[in-house]
């Protein structure tokens, strides 16, 4: 049922049921190897940075599709236990979506994603919540549903909403979209395919973040790049560390200043994605704000 409540952030993306698997190392093509460890979890990008965002202090709402099935009721329970709104989070009849995750004991993964009800999503349901996106304080989006999506949200998000962007999958991107973008959030693969931070902020973008896994992450903007340092730990797993970080910056944009207070949402995100290597599975590592204020205050 439609809600008629103000959001500090709004997340427009994917929900998938993670079949996670733990090896002593990942195959390389053609090898079979045998898993130590097996479990399935909450997972999908939007949904990741939905809880992320929610745990981080932010009152969220998510909108995107499920199945009408067991692990779709699953992902709504998981959603609603930490306090993310889901009066837009679509039942339709393709499958839930499934992510296939291999988790090395040296923390690296290799994941492959089974869209399902994600892909179904359609520019019909975001006019269905053009109501939440024109009063957010911060739209986050991801590219793990239709691009069609993703260029509607923004267009319908309000005059004074922070539009925010994870580029994953990387995919080719329309000026008007880029233009309509305050952040952008690639990893160094995703940048490369988007042609450059440089190139991102010459076509528009208000600020490029690049996240650079164990060594921070960069600001790109007109007036230059900053260095956000990384905050040491001993990963186990690297899973959710990405939407750790978009989910607490979103976060801590909303409720900390806007875009004014940029650089301190940025460390409070890279704080958020190193203390989510620390925990095995995605939506379990996800950290509270208290736990992220702890590293901030030293």
């Amino acid at each position: 049922m439609p809600t008629n409540e103000v959001f500090d952030v709004v997340v427009v993306g994917s929900a998938n049921l993670d079949l996670v698997a733990r090896t002593r190392r990942l195959p390389h093509p053609g090898e079979t190897v045998s898993a130590h460890d097996y479990f399935e979890a909450c997972g999908g990008k939007g949904a990741n940075q939905a809880i992320a965002a929610a745990r981080a202090g932010a009152h969220t709402a998510f909108v995107g599709a499920v199945g009408r099935d067991a692990a779709g009721d699953t992902l709504r329970r998981a959603f609603v236990d930490d306090g993310v709104d889901v009066s837009q989070l679509a039942s339709v009849e393709a499958p839930t979506g499934r992510a296939l995750i291999g988790v090395s004991d040296d923390a690296e993964n290799l994941i492959i994603v089974v869209p399902g009800a994600n892909h179904v999503l359609s520019v019909g349901d975001i006019d269905a919540a053009a109501h939440l996106l024109a009063c957010a304080k911060v739209l986050l989006m991801q590219l793990e549903v239709p691009l069609a999506v993703v260029e509607r949200a923004a267009a319908l998000a309000g005059d004074d909403t922070i539009v925010v962007l994870n580029p994953a999958p990387a995919a080719e991107l329309t000026d008007a979209l880029l233009a309509r973008l305050d952040v952008i959030t690639p990893n160094e693969h995703e940048v490369q395919l988007l042609g450059g931070a440089e190139a991102l902020v010459a076509r528009g973008v208000g600020a490029v973040v690049v996240t650079e896994g164990p060594r921070g992450a960069r600001l790109v903007t007109s007036a230059g790049t900053t260095r956000i340092a990384p905050h040491p730990v001993t990963p186990v797993d690297t899973t959710g560390a990405g939407d750790a970080f978009c989910g607490a910056l979103s976060a801590r944009l909303a409720l900390d200043g806007g875009l004014d207070a940029l650089l301190a949402a940025l460390h409070a995100a890279a704080v958020a994605g190193a203390l989510a290597t620390t925990v095995q599975g995605a939506v379990p590592s996800l950290p509270r704000w208290a736990a992220i204020s702890a590293v901030l205050r030293g």
